[in-house]
């Protein structure tokens, strides 16, 4: 059974703002109810509109109904589990994911990160720092300007947060799109995986380095002519990243 926030239309419109603060329409899918009910109920006082289900089946039916700002998916759910949820959205849209993972359980991350979640927040989840990465989230994908850059066949629009690759359309995340844009910031200089999740994640722990790793790795996949043998993000070893167009 799910567990669905009852809000009238006037707080599920999407795009909202509280007291100037950017809120965001999230979709929360969590299978415990005491840790469903506490979220939902923390981030709806954060000025948030949230819907909240039980089951990753009901999440993918949710999203393809009406579909939400960001996502905030339980990795251990039941039937179809969050990381596969993650993984089908990924093939259809570039929606923001967050995932809430087990403390300690390495091989959960890697692997939601590989399947294109944005993001992660280990449990027990502080309320005020899962909102604070939505709102860096949220940030992400609202921070562009009007410019356009071209690198050859590379093409990336700021104002319309659009990226071609030999005139087609390249489809990234707002969280790649970040990340792209701040290694194209800095042509030709080493840019480390601290300056990265200070830039693009707003955050600061060394231990969320593998959330630069698997972001370069996804960008690549989209923008590289040849993944393995790159052309445009260069990997400097015991360094980071630079972007050296050819």
């Amino acid at each position: 059974m799910s567990s669905v926030s009852q809000f009238d239309d006037t707080t599920r419109i999407f795009s909202t703002w509280n007291n100037n603060v950017r809120v965001a329409g999230i979709l929360l899918v969590e299978d415990d109810p005491s840790v469903r009910t506490a979220l939902e109920l923390a981030l709806t006082r954060q000025g948030h509109s949230v819907t909240s289900y039980a089951t990753g089946e009901e999440a993918l039916d949710h999203i393809r109904a009406r579909r939400p700002e960001i996502a905030i998916l339980d990795v251990m759910l039941p039937g179809i589990d969050g990381v596969e949820v993650c993984r089908r959205v990924r093939k259809l849209d570039q929606l923001p994911v967050i995932l809430l993972t087990a403390r300690g359980d390495d091989l959960d991350v890697v692997v939601g990160l590989e399947a294109g979640a944005d993001d992660y927040v280990v449990k027990p989840v502080e309320p005020r720092v899962l909102d604070a990465r939505i709102r860096a989230i949220l940030r992400r994908a609202e921070s562009a300007s009007s410019d356009r850059i071209a690198f050859g066949d590379l093409v990336i629009d700021r104002g319309a947060l659009k990226v071609t690759l030999a005139d087609k359309e390249i489809h990234l995340t707002p969280t790649e799109l970040r990340l792209l844009l701040e290694l194209v910031r800095h042509p030709g200089q080493v840019l480390n995986r601290r300056y990265l999740l200070r830039a693009v994640w707003d955050h600061t722990h060394v231990a969320d380095s593998r959330l630069v790793d698997a972001c370069v790795q996804r960008v690549r996949a989209k923008i590289e002519p040849r993944p393995a043998e790159p052309v445009f993000i260069h990997t400097v070893r015991g360094f980071g990243y630079r972007f050296s167009p050819p």
